[in-house]
């Protein structure tokens, strides 16, 4: 379970890093897709914390 939780925290991780590039090169709405960024690493960094627990 750890495996699987570590492979969704890190696929939305990285997507988050690409709405932050995305926001940049968007031509409207860079903020709500520059948050939309900063929400998934934040959900990315909460899965390990949170959910897999020890």
């Amino acid at each position: 379970m750890h495996i699987v939780a570590f492979i969704v925290a890190f696929a939305i991780f990285v997507f988050g890093f690409w709405l932050f590039g995305l926001a940049f090169s968007a031509t409207s709405l860079m903020a709500p897709i520059f948050i939309g960024g900063i929400l998934c690493v934040s959900v990315a960094m909460a899965i390990p914390f949170h959910l897999v627990r020890d």
